[in-house]
């Protein structure tokens, strides 16, 4: 067993978790958590979490690999700067969301000096400083330089805007003394992306500087590497079970829906394109692989804001009770936001807040299709993903995998009539990921990728059929 054991750890927000999988078996051999103590001393909660793994095991086993991810404290805080909104910052925002960066916040246009002082009130960990095709606009790329050289930030910025001015923008940054990186223009030409060179340039900031700013480097015994951001893994892992390895065939197109405490994140791989020749494709092309992130749909920290945005009373009629055990339910939510459903009628609360939280969140990723009315008449106008046609949509995350009825919350992502506009998966498949190997996979990819997908494929049960086993450690249910 040791020589083809791994053990992959997920440093959380709330949460240190440990899968121990049998790569030779493809099997899980046991789960393990403590809490994450970041704030005080994280060997704490890691040493908790191993003594739990070996528990179960009765005795830990030699490990091949010891990965780590981390989203610990929210991961590495991150604001974007674009040229225009619509083009360059909107590519910069997409390239930070996929290198699993916490963002904060966006900008467009020269920045002013209270644009500066706004960024600067964020104290970010990574700016990404984006604008300008190559060869074309040079001025605000280096306008923008000139602004950020001149404030007190101490944070890696990355240049990813116009070949033509990043040399200009290096200097200037360098001359006071910042760190700079420099990636490929996240738009080289006029609706072409390629954010990926700035996605590998946010992780390396993110292995070089979260191990100390989150207090890892104090738990470092215990892993071999700490490979990347959680929501990277997953994505990671949404890329492999979609587009398969070499001697595996991948599902396809899918969506993963991974809905926690404090955030709900969406990762699609597919095209997006129109799904009919005659409908017209408008704003930025969409990346074949996505991820949004939704910071006010957290089923703990946001739950307020999901009754907010999806309204008390339809809340209260899909959980089948009156109102006002929703505001019951926000009351003891915000009083201890690791608090478990207690009883039929909280868990049934429960449900209901994440199947409206996914089908908003879902709602965002996707595209929309509306009727525009031009000279030669009425034409259908898509902004965004076309996402109807995938077939499988994966969920994961503590309100899905211990919580009640995951069919029911997890269709949330459906196309509904009642939303002519969207377009979000019309039939797919459900799939819960009822182990959370996802991240797992994910950390496993580049070093076993067959093992890999193994993994995370065999611990895919789809909804509807047979119920997701439950785990006799229930404190993972506010997953983060």
């Amino acid at each position: 067993m040791s020589d083809s054991a791994a053990l992959l750890i997920d440093f959380g927000s709330t949460y240190t978790k440990l899968r121990a999988v049998d790569l030779a078996s493809r099997t899980l051999l046991g789960s393990g958590q403590g809490p994450s103590t970041v704030t005080t001393d994280i060997t704490v909660g890691m040493q908790a979490a191993l003594g739990d793994l070996e528990d179960r095991l009765g005795r830990l086993p030699g490990f091949k690999y010891r990965l780590a991810s981390s989203s610990a404290a929210g991961g590495l805080k991150m604001v974007t700067v674009g040229l225009v909104k619509e083009l360059t910052a909107q590519a910069a925002r997409l390239a930070a969301l996929g290198a699993g960066a916490r963002l904060v916040d966006t900008f467009a246009y020269t920045l002013s000096k209270r644009d500066v002082r706004a960024i600067a009130g964020h104290v970010p960990d990574i700016i990404l400083l984006a604008g300008g095709t190559d060869g074309g606009n040079s001025d605000v790329l280096v306008h923008n330089a000139e602004l950020l050289s001149q404030a007190g930030l101490a944070c890696p910025i990355i240049v990813a805007g116009n070949r033509s001015a990043a040399d200009d923008a290096e200097d200037i940054l360098r001359g006071a003394g910042k760190d700079v990186r420099i990636a490929d223009n996240v738009m080289p030409a006029l609706g072409t992306l390629d954010i990926e060179p700035a996605r590998a340039a946010i992780r390396d900031v993110f292995i070089e500087r979260i191990v100390h700013a989150k207090g890892l480097d104090r738990a470092k015994e215990f892993f071999d590497a700490l490979a990347m951001p959680t929501p990277a893994a997953v994505f990671e892992a949404a890329r492999l079970l979609s587009e398969g390895t070499g001697k595996r065939q991948g599902l396809g197109p899918l969506v993963v829906v991974d809905i926690g405490g404090a955030t709900t994140d969406v990762y699609s791989a597919a095209s997006g394109e129109p799904g009919e020749g005659r409908i017209l494709q408008k704003s930025l092309p969409e990346p074949y692989l996505k991820r949004t992130v939704e910071g006010d749909l957290g089923m703990r920290h946001n739950a307020a804001a999901i009754v907010a945005a999806a309204g008390r009373d339809a809340i209260a009629a899909l959980a089948g009770t009156p109102p006002a055990d929703i505001d019951t339910h926000l009351e003891r939510v915000a009083a201890d936001v690791e608090r478990l459903p207690a009883g039929e009628r909280e868990r049934g609360v429960d449900a209901a807040l994440a199947r409206s939280a996914i089908r908003i969140a879902v709602t965002r990723h996707a595209g929309t299709v509306k009727i525009v009315h031009t000279l030669n008449g009425p034409v259908p106008v898509q902004h965004g993903k076309d996402l109807s046609l995938v077939a499988t949509v994966i969920g994961t995350g503590g309100a899905l995998v211990y919580g009640r009825d995951p069919s029911l919350v997890l269709s949330g992502c459906r196309y509904s009539a009642d939303e002519p506009d969207s377009l979000r998966p019309r039939d797919p498949a459900l799939l819960v990921d009822e182990n959370y190997l996802l991240y797992a996979a994910g950390l496993l990819a580049q070093a076993e990728p067959e093992a890999a997908f193994d993994l995370a494929l065999a611990s895919l049960v789809q909804v509807g059929e047979k119920p997701a086993r439950k785990r006799e450690n229930e404190r993972h249910v506010t997953s983060g």
